[in-house]
């Protein structure tokens, strides 16, 4: 006697269902694959400014986790960047450390000294931590030329530095490299960043950011959870620094002056705070508009420069993420 087998007999077990990519995801990916193609396709100059642009951004993903993730104010974050730029030098310079031990190196000092700076810095909210801040910013390049410290920092002179070469005999010249190099790091930081905002710590940041005394309520430690974001922070700013002065290949207290904490805030204004792929927009913005200002107007560069940051705020009040989030949810409702 035959049996016969139906659906009830035997359930047929479904077919696992296939993990899509988001399209952060799938963006992040292209974006890398861009990046890497990029060391082939450019070269000299070009590749120059495309590692000050990667510098650049991971100095801003570092504000934005303290500005636009914790609400935490800063003027001043142009110290850290020179702070990561030194600690670097004097590693190379004076010590012999390889650059791929200096970049984390110089990180981790400037997460030293955000930490040190924003434990008693806790008890001011506000405009008076944006003052405290700012004082930090101005004074860092004078602090960088005292005569005590020139044995290190090398004073008004500052440091030269050497761009490293491609190991292991790497057909790539020396641009290529450390562009590669500096690739690999921004990518690296930003998958950090992204791990940390998705985490409970990065909830607990936006929660104090939104209303202080509610996450108190909820359980949060608000001191520890404050500095630990100015420490990661300036953590983030300093490796930025580092990379940026290897690829400049020289430090002097004259390049991280006052405009350079204003340039990095202009810049998660302008990519849009509170978001991490805004850092890049905010990274191009900072290099490539001043000199495009000076194109226009030699006699009156910074006026041009203001026009073109009025009409930003005015066309993307949320930053150039804030306009593609717009865009992308009109395309959605259109479909």
């Amino acid at each position: 006697m035959s049996t016969v087998l139906t659906s009830e007999a035997v359930p047929l077990k479904a077919a696992p269902a296939r993990r899509r990519l988001s399209p952060s995801s799938v963006f992040a990916l292209a974006l890398i694959v861009a990046g890497v193609a990029l060391a082939f396709i450019a070269q000299g100059y070009q590749l120059f400014q495309a590692t000050m642009v990667l510098a650049y951004a991971v100095a801003l993903v570092g504000l934005n986790i303290l500005t636009g993730y914790n609400g935490q104010i800063s003027l001043g974050h142009g110290a850290f960047f020179a702070i990561g730029a030194y600690a670097a030098g004097i590693l190379m310079d004076r010590a012999g450390v390889p650059y791929w031990l200096a970049v984390p190196a110089a990180g981790v000092v400037s997460l030293g000294v955000g930490y040190l700076f924003g434990r008693p810095a806790l008890k001011l909210e506000g405009l008076y931590l944006a003052l405290a801040t700012f004082a930090l910013g101005v004074a860092m390049p004078q602090l960088l030329k005292y005569k005590h410290l020139e044995a290190w920092t090398g004073g008004v002179g500052g440091i030269v530095l050497t761009k490293p070469e491609a190991p292991w005999g790497l057909p790539l010249d020396a641009d290529q490299w450390f562009y590669l190099y500096a690739l690999a790091v921004a990518v690296l930081l930003f998958w950090g960043a992204r791990n940390l905002i998705d985490s409970g710590s990065g909830l607990a940041l936006r929660a104090i950011r939104d209303h202080g005394m509610a996450a108190e309520a909820m359980g949060v430690n608000n001191a520890h959870a404050k500095s630990m974001a100015f420490a990661v922070s300036a953590g983030y700013t300093g490796v930025g620094g580092a990379l940026a002065a290897i690829a400049v290949q020289f430090v002097a207290p004259d390049s991280f002056t006052f405009f350079l904490s204003i340039s990095l805030l202009v810049g998660i204004v302008v990519g849009g705070v509170g978001t991490l792929w805004g850092a890049l927009f905010g990274a191009l913005f900072i290099l490539f508009v001043p000199g495009l200002a000076e194109q226009v107007s030699k006699s009156a560069p910074w006026a041009v420069y203001g026009v073109v940051l009025i009409l930003c705020m005015f066309v993307m009040p949320g930053g150039v993420m804030g306009l593609l989030h717009r865009l992308r949810a009109r395309l959605a409702r259109g479909g």
